[in-house]
Parts: C-alpha cells; structure tokens; sequence
C-alpha cells in the first residue's frame, strides 16, 4: 500500500501560520509550529479577558456616572434589580456615553428621585 507523504504541506500550513513572527519563529518548523501553538492558546485566553475587560469598563462608567447623581453602584445596581429594570450594564455603559437623559431616566426609575 502506497503511503502518500503530506509532510511538505503540513509544514507548509504551520509556516504560513507563523508568518510575520520574529527570528526563526518565521522559518524553522519545529519553533513555527511551538509559537503557533502558543499563539493558540493567548487568543483564547484573549477572547476570555477581553469580555472581562469590556465588563468593567462598562462598570467604570456607570459608577462615574453615577457619583454625579450622589448614589453609589451598588445601591444602584440593588434598586435596578429591585424594579425589575431589563436593561444589563452594557447597554446602561452607552447610555452613559451616548444619551446621558435616558440613563438619568434610568437612575430615576431605579428608585432614586433626586437624580
């Protein structure tokens, strides 16, 4: 049974991968295909951190927005969950930067008057 050698296009597939790294990362199969790998491995840790970030970003800028009206995050968060307001961080971080009058509004429903 003839045995079909693909060893030159598997190379081939890592290489191109590989393009643009630095030194031999770029040319030697052996280091190509370990900074592949790894290269694997921080793009999914990547994706996991990024939605970490995004979410505290989204809380900064809430809670900023909030010490204009007196009231603290926490309290603001308790009485959004408290009038069953839908609406998730998120959003409430681009109505913050977007339409500060529909997060005020928000604030207001959330039990806070004086906002």
């Amino acid at each position: 049974m003839r045995v079909k050698n693909n060893r030159r296009a598997r190379h081939n597939k890592v290489l191109a991968l590989a393009k643009g790294y630095r030194m031999t990362k770029n040319r030697l199969y052996k280091v190509a295909a370990e900074a592949v790998l790894h290269a694997g491995q921080y793009a999914f840790n990547g994706r996991k951190l990024k939605k970490r970030d995004l979410r505290r970003t989204w809380i900064v800028r809430i809670n900023s927005a909030l010490k204009t009206f007196g009231v603290s995050y926490s309290k603001f968060i308790d009485g959004v969950k408290k009038n069953k307001i839908e609406v998730d961080r998120k959003i409430m971080g681009d109505l913050v930067v977007r339409q500060p009058k529909a997060f005020e509004a928000i604030v207001r429903k959330a039990g806070f008057p004086q906002a």
